[in-house]
């Protein structure tokens, strides 16, 4: 058998049982179940007909593959597609809980108060300033012209009725925008996002700031309507120096309510939101009048006006008013500033501070200081000014820091300390007459050596034997300083303290010739016991502080006042005092009808020229020099300050009735200054430096009177001196260059 088969066939083996059966067993394609889609035909080679007619089916394998591979592609992209789309949401929401996180509470926000407002008053219950960050009245949105709301809806936000908040094609536009113009040019921002970060958030540029605004934005639409929303907007909104809501604006640019504000005003308050610093009318009227422009055009685009009133309303610029409170007034509202957490605390409403500062006097004080530096300024080499104008019982009426406040802040008037020179040479001779000596008592002028300390008058002139009227009124310096060491020099701050000069003084031989430093008003203050009858002051601007509802915050104690000058020794010292303005270095600061008093002062290289004077109305003191502590041109205590001091005091006391000042019509007078003078004489060569004399014994006073002055004591008949009587015109001054001799020679 096997060698009947073919050379190249296989050999087959033998099969037995079931196997063998089965064997012959197969399927056909027609024994198949029809429509299954799992099992495949089994792969056959095509065969041929006898005929040959038949020719072998096209194979579908290929046009299936690629069915399978298309529908494969397209459900990897919409299930990749499908992942992505989840992790996003599930990034923004954990962005949304982050930024949540960071903000407070969305239940326990509330819309903040408006930043409080201090209101500075007059005593005539003008408004002289305000401070804080200025806010009008919250004004109803019904309340507004209706063109005012549209002017900010146009420039600001043209979708706000209706976006929820966040516009997302805003932010679309202004994205393309700013990629056109390369730059920052457009933001995306509506106006409930502005309100959300003016309320809650800060102004730095940061993406987490942007999201807290998104979202507290949409906070707001879903508590608020959007009229209320754009009315808190427009109260809440800042306009540039100081001003906070179109009400405030207004009043700050304008000078009028918002309620009144014109369509070009309109336009102008919605075109500083942009940049509220920089186009502040009051700063930069053209760039203002610009921005204005702008917003017109956008109204008149939005339908919100025609074409008509955009150009009317164009060639109609608003003019920017003058503020109130401007000048030198604003040095009074720092000053109380700084006071006010000591008198109230911390200030969480708006409140009004009701002063004592008198608004025609401020006027005056002002003019006076500011146009006579500038008369005489560059002559004097003189560049600034204060003054300070207080009643006897320490109300200051008027106050001025410097010649001008938009320049220079500083407070010359409280801040500045400088040294007073011979106005401080009342308190010396204070602590003299309570030690026992008179106005009538003799001392010597004469050349004098202290440790190598040469102290000398201003003219360099010396008159010998002389009463102490007559050393203070011509600001003998040699007198002052013999007085100084012969009450001792510990005394004589004790005095000045007791008076109220509060600045630290240092008891030295020099402190006579008032070589330490003090402020203006504190020495205004301690020359008011003179003109008050003996009693302390503080000076003080504050009287009241309210609430705008009315509520009484602060109203200061009337404490007993403390005597610190007894009657009879504040008789001496008027009556040596209106010797000064008599006959002395103050003569052109004599009041026609009224009894003044004072002192003039000039410090060393006449870097400071100081005067003090009073009436029994007004304490008023002048300081003049430069901040730089430079030296003037010559420029004394009986020459500028004097001036500037009559010109105030001669427009103050028109109207005033006349009043004495207290002690000084007792029945004691010394005797004119002239006459004196032409009973003494300066020795024309001394012998050579006198050296210091001990201390001399004076009479005691005579009793005091019932009318308050003192018995005139008749003066120790001086020595008569061979050299004809001294220059009546001498007006003696701190000798120059005192500090800088002092700090090397007084105690070597």
């Amino acid at each position: 058998m096997a060698w009947g088969r073919k050379k190249g066939g296989a050999r087959k083996e033998p099969l037995f049982g079931l196997p063998a059966a089965l064997a012959d067993l197969r399927l056909s394609p027609s024994d198949r179940v029809p429509g299954g889609s799992d099992d495949k035909p089994a792969k056959s080679k095509p065969k041929s007909s006898e005929s040959g007619s038949e020719k072998p089916r096209p194979s579908r394998s290929g046009s299936k593959r690629r069915t399978k591979s298309r529908g494969f592609g397209i459900g990897r992209l919409f299930y990749w597609t499908a992942v992505l789309g989840l992790w996003a949401g599930i990034a923004v929401i954990g962005v949304v809980v982050w930024v949540g996180a960071h903000l407070p509470p969305i239940q326990s926000l509330e819309i903040p108060k408006r930043p409080p407002t201090i209101q500075i008053v007059g005593i005539d219950g003008s408004v002289l300033a305000q401070r804080g960050e200025m806010a009008g009245a919250n004004i109803a949105l019904k309340d507004l012209p209706p063109y005012l709301p549209k002017a900010f809806i146009a420039i600001e936000d043209r979708r706000f009725y209706s976006h929820f908040g966040v516009d997302p094609l805003g932010i679309l536009r202004a994205a393309v925008t700013n990629v056109l113009h390369r730059g920052v040019s457009q933001g995306g921002s509506t106006l409930t996002q502005q309100l959300a970060k003016n309320l809650f958030l800060t102004q730095e540029r940061t993406m987490q700031r942007k999201l807290q605004e998104a979202e507290l934005a949409l906070w707001l639409e879903r508590k608020h309507s959007k009229d209320e929303i754009l009315e808190l907007y427009l109260n809440r909104v800042y306009f540039g120096s100081g001003a906070y809501g179109v009400e405030a604006a207004a009043q700050r640019y304008f000078g009028k309510s918002a309620k009144n504000v014109t369509l070009p005003e309109a336009a102008m308050l919605a075109g500083l939101v942009k940049s509220p610093s920089r186009l502040a009318p009051n700063r930069n009227p053209e760039g203002a009048e610009q921005r204005a422009q702008v917003v017109l055009a956008a109204m008149a685009d939005a339908k919100f006006i025609t074409e008509a009133q955009a150009k009317a309303s164009i060639g109609q610029p608003s003019i920017a008013v003058k503020p109130a409170g401007a000048g030198t007034v604003n040095y009074v509202a720092d000053w109380i500033g700084e006071v006010l957490d000591d008198l109230v605390g911390q200030i969480d409403q708006d409140i009004i501070v009701q002063t004592t500062i008198d608004p025609k006097l401020q006027n005056v004080a002002e003019a006076a200081v500011i146009d006579e530096l500038a008369a005489k300024s560059v002559k004097f080499n003189v560049s600034q000014g204060a003054l300070v104008a207080m009643t006897p019982d320490g109300a200051v009426r008027a106050m001025v820091g410097g010649r001008n406040y938009a320049e220079s802040q500083y407070n010359r008037a409280v801040t500045a300390k400088r040294q007073p020179g011979s106005s401080f040479k009342p308190f010396v001779y204070l602590t003299a007459v309570e030690s026992g000596l008179t106005p009538d008592t003799i001392r010597t002028d004469a050349p004098l050596d202290i440790k190598g300390w040469k102290p000398e008058n201003y003219t360099h002139e010396y008159f010998g034997s002389v009463t102490l009227t007559q050393a203070l009124a011509m600001s003998l310096n040699t007198v002052a300083v013999r007085l100084g060491v012969e009450v001792g020099a510990k005394n004589v701050v004790r005095t000045a303290h007791r008076l109220g000069i509060s600045s630290k003084l240092e008891p030295n031989v020099s402190i006579a010739l008032g070589t330490s430093e003090v402020s203006v008003i504190e020495l205004v203050g301690a020359y008011a016991p003179f003109a008050n009858g003996g009693y302390a002051v503080s000076p003080h601007v504050v009287t009241r502080i309210k609430t705008s509802s009315g509520k009484l915050l602060y109203d200061p104690p009337t404490d007993p006042p403390n005597q610190v000058i007894e009657p009879r020794y504040d008789a001496m010292m008027n009556s040596m005092m209106r010797e000064t303005l008599i006959s002395g270095t103050a003569r052109k600061a004599e009041i026609p009808g009224w009894t003044a008093a004072g002192k003039t002062g000039t410090s060393q290289d006449y870097r400071d020229a100081w005067f003090i004077g009073y009436t029994a109305k007004l304490v008023t003191g002048v300081w003049l020099g430069n901040d730089d502590n430079s030296p003037t041109r010559k420029a004394t205590g009986g020459g500028l300050p004097v001036e500037v001091w009559s010109r105030f005091m001669k427009a103050a006391h028109q109207g005033v009735p006349v009043a004495a000042i207290p002690n000084s019509q007792g029945s004691w007078a010394p005797a004119n200054l002239m006459q004196i003078s032409s009973q003494i004489s300066a020795p024309s060569a001394p012998a050579g430096p006198m050296q210091i004399q001990p201390p001399m014994q004076a009479p005691p006073p005579a009793p005091v009177p019932s009318g308050g002055g003192y018995y005139r004591q008749p003066p120790p008949t001086p020595t008569r001196a061979s050299a004809p009587p001294p220059n009546p015109n001498a007006r003696p001054e701190a000798a120059a260059g005192l500090d800088g001799w002092l700090a090397d020679r007084l105690f070597r």
